[in-house]
């Protein structure tokens, strides 16, 4: 039997609107750029090129940088009999499996668009959680690929990214020229260039981080559905949180950078403020689920 899961307005109006103010933000960016000599042929086919090998190659990128591996039904079959049931009832294709070799127990879901979609799960996962608590996990990250919401991470984070390394360049192009008149001169715009990206850094990674924590709660409420027991995703998430903080440090910070794609993000010290993090605190998402068990305990 399938469970529809049905759209999510709000995820959607936020989706929509990190995408427009990200895209205002770089229309603005691209015009500084332009008005301060940068050549844009340049610049744009250069851009251009990375956002085609983020948009075709993301998963893979993502993939790579955890060390995953693609495993065939042979290799998993019950995780592979449980991602299909799953993709049945959550109305999408079969995502691609994989396996992260990591004591670090945590799961993520990437890709373009759910016909190109992988899941993946780490051994730290498999070895932790009971079967119903997997299943629930497992039902989160499906409801990533229903929601569609990968694709705008993706391209969202890819935005960042390129802001965050123009910033760096421009401070090194802009203030360690070699003292020459003609560097002199052009300081000033490139002191322009480089708070301009400074600024679209900053925004960019603020509207990520708000996208990401919303769509966190969508997700949670799609497994409740997905499943019909909250009770089990409560229970994956306290276990991968209380187990998060022994991991060694080293190990959390390798998987820093892939936090936005995690159930739960892996940080090597306390978040200081939930507006810097990209997931809503455990509490808050522990309420939400004992909220949506309530809901269905009343129909």
């Amino acid at each position: 039997m399938r469970r529809q899961l049905k759209p999510d307005r709000g995820l959607q109006a936020r989706m929509f609107l990190t995408m427009f103010l990200l895209a205002a933000l770089y229309l603005f960016f691209g015009m500084v750029l332009w008005q301060a000599g940068v050549g844009y042929t340049g610049v744009a086919l250069i851009v251009g090129l990375m956002l085609v090998a983020q948009y075709y190659f993301s998963d893979q990128l993502v993939l790579w940088s955890m060390g995953a591996k693609e495993v065939g039904p042979r290799e998993a079959p019950e995780l592979h009999a449980l991602v299909e049931r799953l993709a049945a009832l959550a109305d999408v294709p079969k995502p691609r499996v994989a396996i992260v070799p990591t004591p670090l127990p945590n799961a993520f879901a990437t890709g373009r668009s759910p016909s190109h979609a992988v899941v993946a799960v780490t051994t730290g996962l498999l070895e932790r959680l009971s079967p119903p608590e997997l299943e629930a996990v497992l039902a989160h990250e499906l409801s990533h690929i229903r929601h569609r919401d990968m694709a705008v991470m993706t391209i969202a984070s890819f935005f960042a990214t390129v802001a965050s390394f123009l910033v760096q360049q421009f401070y090194y192009w802009g203030f360690w020229g070699y003292g020459g008149r003609e560097d002199r001169d052009n300081r000033g715009g490139a002191m322009v260039v480089y708070l301009v990206s400074l600024v679209v850094w900053i925004l960019s990674y603020f509207l990520i981080n708000a996208l990401s924590r919303y769509r966190e709660f969508a997700a949670d409420r799609g497994s409740a559905l997905l499943t019909g027991a909250p009770g089990q995703l409560a229970s994956a998430l306290l276990k991968i949180s209380g187990v998060m903080q022994r991991i060694p440090t080293q190990d959390l910070r390798q998987a820093e950078a892939l936090n936005a794609f995690f159930i739960v993000p892996a940080l090597s010290g306390e978040s200081l403020l939930e507006l810097f993090s990209t997931h809503p605190s455990l509490e808050r998402r522990l309420a939400y689920l004992r909220e949506i068990e309530r809901e269905m305990e009343g129909r």
